[in-house]
C-alpha cells in the first residue's frame, strides 16, 4: 500500500533518479532530462526544479556536495543523493510500478457530464477530439521512431511508449463512442434525446 511521500512532486522523483546516477547541479539536471526526453513525462520548469531541490534538502533526501564554477559562469551547487534519499526514491519507484492508482483526468470529468449537451453537439466535440488525437498520435509515433533510429535504447523510452499506447487506446475508444451515439445504439440514448427535446422551462419539473 502506498505510503505518504515526504516530497510528492513527480519532479522530485526525476531529481532523485538523476542523483542516483551521479551528483549534479540543477542546470545539468535540466539538460539531462531534456536530452532524454523526460520533460515529456514530467513537467519541467526551472522555478519548480529549485523549489523541489529545496524541499528535498529540507527532508535530508539530498545534500549539497560542492560548489563549482565553469569559466565565467556563476557558481553552481552540486547535489548528491543521501542514504535516506536513496531509500525514499527506490520505495517510491517500486510503488509507482507495482500499484495501480486512480487518476482523475479532465476528460473523465467531462465524460461524466456528457448528457448535459445535446447528442449532436457532443458528437461534434468528440469528433474534434478524434481529429486532435489522430494528429497527436501521428506526431508522437514519428518522434519516437526518430529517437529510436537515432540509437537511444527502448529501455529509456518506455514511458513515451506507454503514453502513446494510452493515446491510441483513447482514440479507438472515442471513435467507438461516436459511432454508437450516431447509430443510436448507446444505452440511454432515448432519454438523452428526450431531455434535450423538452423546453428548458419543463426540465427538472418531473411530475410536479
Amino acid at each position: 500500500m502506498s505510503s505518504k511521500r515526504k516530497v510528492s512532486n513527480p519532479l522530485a522523483l526525476a531529481v532523485m533518479a538523476l542523483l542516483l546516477e551521479r551528483p549534479m547541479h540543477p542546470y545539468e539536471m535540466v539538460s539531462t532530462m531534456r536530452e532524454r526526453g523526460k520533460h515529456e513525462s514530467v513537467r519541467l520548469r526551472y522555478s519548480s526544479l529549485y523549489s523541489v531541490v529545496e524541499a528535498l534538502m529540507r527532508e535530508a533526501l539530498i545534500s549539497a556536495k560542492e560548489t563549482v564554477r565553469e569559466g565565467r559562469r556563476p557558481e553552481r551547487t552540486v547535489y548528491e543523493l543521501t542514504d535516506a534519499g536513496r531509500v525514499e526514491f527506490l520505495t517510491w519507484l517500486r510503488e509507482l510500478l507495482s500499484e495501480p492508482a486512480k487518476e482523475y483526468t479532465q476528460f473523465a470529468a467531462g465524460l461524466s457530464f456528457l448528457p448535459a449537451l445535446p447528442p449532436d453537439e457532443a458528437v461534434g466535440l468528440l469528433k474534434e477530439r478524434v481529429r486532435l488525437l489522430e494528429e497527436e498520435v501521428q506526431s508522437s509515433r514519428s518522434r519516437l521512431d526518430t529517437v529510436i533510429e537515432g540509437g537511444l535504447p527502448r529501455l529509456f523510452l518506455v514511458e513515451t511508449e506507454h503514453e502513446l499506447a494510452l493515446r491510441e487506446a483513447e482514440l479507438r475508444w472515442v471513435r467507438g463512442l461516436v459511432g454508437e451515439i450516431e447509430a443510436g445504439t448507446l444505452g440511454g440514448m432515448s432519454e438523452w434525446k428526450s431531455f434535450h427535446s423538452e423546453p428548458a422551462a419543463d426540465r427538472g419539473r418531473g411530475d410536479a
